[in-house]
């Protein structure tokens, strides 16, 4: 590999057949990461993944559902029963819902949003845990937006999402600091040329904003520095 910089590490991308959640595995690979790939797409998957062989890297897929029933837990149990630890575990599969005023909100639909966006992360860092406490220096990336910290019309329900996970990735990293070596950080992607953007804004030129590989790499230059839990960064270019 010609940057080994997390050679020996296990890593976990969620929402990796596409966007910044196949970008990132694919940059994790890169540096040296075997990398497990979970989305609902198993030819998405299948694609990064080869992608990533192509360049000399390793990874395996897991295609599931965050949402149906039990398949957090047994994608933890087994990566548990091949794997000793959890390294590095990126939160990044979301869904944006529909943008309209809040008293217009769909209550089956913001369930379904919830249910992704906050209920299977939550999920993932319970079942997880064991594995990532057993790393010698654990790293949790949560994906974040700006309209989690900022309140913007007509997006009240993916920000309220935005904004319950970054209180639980944020009480989590707290919960661990004093008993286990693993830290948490949250990344705002800013805009980026993904289908999720494309659905918010149609008729943006994606040409005019950042690729998800220039936010993969921002996330592989924090996860080289030694962050302090709970720091928070923008990825402006």
């Amino acid at each position: 590999m010609a940057d080994p910089l997390f050679a020996g590490r296990l890593a976990l991308v969620t929402g990796a057949s596409r966007g910044i959640g196949a970008a990132t595995a694919e940059a994790l690979a890169a540096a040296g990461a075997h990398v497990v790939l979970t989305g609902r797409t198993a030819g998405g998957l299948e694609e990064v993944e080869a992608r990533i062989h192509e360049a000399g890297g390793t990874a395996t897929i897991a295609p599931l559902d965050l949402v149906e029933g039990d398949s957090i837990a047994r994608l933890a149990e087994a990566i548990g029963q091949r794997w000793p630890a959890l390294d590095i575990l990126v939160l990044n599969a979301g869904t944006l819902g529909t943008l309209t005023p809040v008293t217009a909100i769909d209550g089956q639909e913001f369930n379904r949003l919830l249910t992704l966006n906050l209920l299977a992360n939550q999920a993932l860092l319970a079942n997880f845990d064991r594995l990532l406490k057993a790393s010698p220096a654990a790293r949790v990336i949560a994906l974040t937006s700006s309209v989690g910290a900022r309140p913007r019309a007509y997006w009240g329900a993916y920000g309220a999402s935005k904004a319950a996970l970054e209180t639980l990735v944020l009480s989590y990293a707290d919960e661990v600091a004093n008993i286990a070596p693993i830290r948490v950080a949250i990344v705002d992607p800013g805009a980026t040329a993904t289908r999720m953007r494309a659905a918010a804004f149609p008729g943006e030129d994606p040409k005019t904003i950042k690729p998800p590989a220039a936010v993969a790499a921002a996330i592989v230059r924090l996860l080289d520095t030694d962050f302090e839990t709970g720091h928070r960064i923008r990825v402006e270019a």
